[in-house]
């Protein structure tokens, strides 16, 4: 791209850097505020929700069916001893987040089982000797997070998710302090922080090599450069070409985003969203060409859009998700209108099920006058047909029915996007055989 314009140089180093930036930001404000319910964790240290996710949880497409734990790690001062505790069968998973969001192993009840387990994880190019017996999951950036999820069936089964999550432990091998990420200069002009904090992040925490040759295009605008920013006192008209670009990046996002889905009224299930990981996959994932996105330039699209809706989601062979933002008429979904969710078969899993609400366009949960936030094969007195066929009831006004309101997920006023959630999936999912059935209008 020689004859790439600032502007467009810009809006493609949106698409490209945004996962980095957004990850990494997600990573600084657990640090320094915690996550939802979960306080400052500090680095290389465990954070546990006490309570499932509600709308008070302002995390893009938080669940609302696992108890999450987060940790931080900082690998630059050496490798961490990992503690899992047996969770007698019931499903978790550990799973591993590089900076450019790219899942890098996974640990728990569908990779490496529900026993007891130690883990050493070491930082790129570690050339120690983990302790007998131990496995090595090697980080490919030495800033990362590990997002835990412990099934929980309903508030009585907390007791039993906190004592679980109370055994969960990370230990440094070699002592030393976490240095954290590095600190953008405060006097960069707000509209390109992001250009700041991309080229920070992506000098201290490289990607793969092939990344790192294609990151060369973005010379020209500063990407590249050493030491003071050159974004503190730019030409006028190149700041603003920059701002421009950058606005444009990310409408490209957005329309890439909500373009996922099936106008026809067909839930979008992703199953390939988050194999955009193509260079570094460890224990617990599949390395195998089906889940690997094929072309790179694709790869980092679909990156950016699942930083965007879902930042953090796991591969579809560990948790399938799918969304729809219209009816089975191609209409977009909103709480004016009450609708109905009519699963012939329910989905097939080898763990569990949910359909949870979330509003647009921040994709946060929906408050509710009953706090129902998701409704699944783990809630309490579903109402079945006489067919074994389960009909869901999405609308804003609580139903009169008991049967409905049994059977009620809350909508907003406005916009909304439901997301199914298929724990540990069973084949016919991951193979597109089995379809969810289509939203309809009342």
């Amino acid at each position: 791209m020689a004859d790439a314009t600032p502007e467009m140089l810009a809006a493609e180093a949106h698409v490209y850097g945004s996962p980095l930036v957004a990850g990494l930001v997600a990573v600084d404000g657990i640090v320094r505020h915690g996550l939802g319910s979960i306080g400052p964790t500090p680095w290389n240290t465990f954070g546990h929700a006490a309570e499932l996710g509600d709308a008070s949880s302002h995390f893009v497409s938080v669940n609302n069916d696992t108890l999450y734990s987060v940790a931080p790690l900082d690998l630059s001062a050496g490798p961490l001893l990992l503690h899992v505790p047996d969770t007698g069968g019931a499903y978790d998973v550990l799973q591993f987040v590089d900076a450019w969001t790219n899942n890098f192993a996974y640990v728990g009840r569908r990779s490496s089982g529900t026993a007891e387990q130690s883990w050493l994880v070491a930082p790129p190019g570690w050339r120690g000797t983990a302790p007998e017996g131990v496995p090595v999951i090697s980080s490919p950036t030495a800033v990362a997070v590990i997002l835990g999820r412990n099934y929980c069936a309903g508030p009585d089964d907390i007791p039993r998710v906190r004592e679980l999550q109370g055994q969960l432990t990370l230990t440094p091998v070699d002592g030393g302090a976490a240095t954290g990420l590095p600190e953008p200069d405060p006097g960069v002009p707000g509209d390109l922080l992001f250009l700041e904090r991309l080229r920070l992040w992506a000098a201290a925490f490289p990607p793969a090599a092939a990344d790192v040759e294609f990151q060369r295009r973005f010379a020209p605008i500063g990407l590249h450069d050493q030491g003071r920013s050159p974004y503190l006192d730019g030409p006028p008209e190149w700041a603003a070409a920059l701002a421009k670009g950058l606005a444009a990046g990310r409408e490209r996002v957005e329309a890439a985003t909500a373009g996922a889905d099936d106008a026809t009224g067909e839930w979008a299930a992703n199953l390939h969203l988050f194999d955009y990981n193509l260079d570094h996959l460890g224990p617990g994932t599949r390395d195998e060409p089906q889940w690997k996105i094929a072309d790179r330039r694709s790869a980092y699209l679909s990156r950016a859009v699942a930083a965007r809706a879902g930042l953090w989601g796991n591969h579809a062979y560990e948790a399938a998700y799918a969304t729809t933002y219209h009816d089975a008429d191609g209409v977009e979904l909103t709480g004016a209108h009450a609708y109905t969710l009519r699963f012939e078969r329910t989905p097939p899993v080898g763990a569990f099920w949910s359909v949870t609400m979330y509003g647009t366009p921040e994709y946060l949960l929906v408050a509710n006058e009953i706090d129902r936030y998701s409704i699944g094969d783990r809630t309490p007195g579903l109402v079945y047909g006489e067919d074994g066929s389960l009909t869901l009831y999405l609308q804003r006004e609580r139903p009169t029915d008991a049967a409905e309101f049994a059977n009620w997920l809350p909508a907003p006023e406005g916009g909304f996007r439901p997301m199914v959630r298929m724990y540990q999936p069973k084949d016919e999912v991951l193979d597109g055989s089995y379809r969810l059935p289509p939203i309809r209008l009342r």
